[in-house]
């Protein structure tokens, strides 16, 4: 994540009421209703292991319960943009990683 301090800034970095999970998200967000937008470079190589230094959220009680009320905390802050991305093509499903159609948005075929 590159951004400039004055835009970090001018929309109050990141939120340490999200202490472990989902500050970059709410970062981004903000950014995102100050219209801002990312930009993405495909020739950039980035490796970021996820949790590899406290482990696994979803393997620990705990750490569920602490991510889950992360999240809720997130969206409760960002509602219009709660289980949606407003740059993601509505013609592909939201239920895969692999971009396909979303089959449910396709008229069956008449005989």
């Amino acid at each position: 994540l590159l951004v400039s301090r004055a835009k970090f800034d001018q929309v109050g970095g990141f939120n340490e009421d999200l202490a472990v999970a989902f500050n970059d998200v709410d970062f981004c967000f903000k950014l995102y209703e100050a219209g801002y937008y990312n930009v993405v470079r495909e020739d950039a190589v980035l490796i970021h292991y996820e949790s590899v230094s406290r482990g696994h959220d979803g393997l620990d009680e705990q750490k569920l319960k602490r991510l889950n009320a992360e999240k809720e905390t997130l969206y409760s802050m960002h509602p219009d943009l709660r289980g949606r991305d407003p740059f993601y093509n509505p013609n592909l499903t939201p239920r895969l990683a692999d971009f396909t159609c979303d089959n449910m948005l396709l008229e069956p075929e008449d005989d």
